[in-house]
């Protein structure tokens, strides 16, 4: 099986919804678009750059499908800020309830 370097086939805890023994995948809280970008090296150092976290599939999914690249490098960088956006912590709520084989679709803000 090969591995990229966003997502990674093992089992674990996602950090948004709770749900356990799940596939997940490596989400950086600083999007790696914005890494060469002058004004995040300034604001970020490079391990807080290069911090990630797991998410489940779905989670993943509608936080990319919510947010833009710049707002979750100048606002939602972090787990707790993540979490404090209303949409994003009604779909973890939501989707903590729901069987791990779940398909999600988000839809992306237009």
């Amino acid at each position: 099986m090969e591995i990229n370097t966003y997502q990674h086939a093992t089992r674990n805890t996602c950090a948004l919804c709770g749900r356990t023994n799940i596939r997940t995948t490596r989400h950086h809280l600083v999007p790696r678009m914005r890494h060469r970008q002058k004004r995040t090296q300034r604001a970020f150092t490079r391990e807080q750059r290069q911090q990630t976290v797991d998410l489940c599939v779905p989670c993943h999914g509608h936080i990319h499908a919510v947010l833009t690249e710049k707002q979750l490098a100048d606002q939602y960088h972090t787990l707790d800020a993540l979490l404090s956006h209303n949409e994003v912590r009604r779909f973890a709520d939501w989707v903590a309830t729901k069987p791990t084989g779940l398909r999600v679709q988000s839809r992306r803000k237009r």
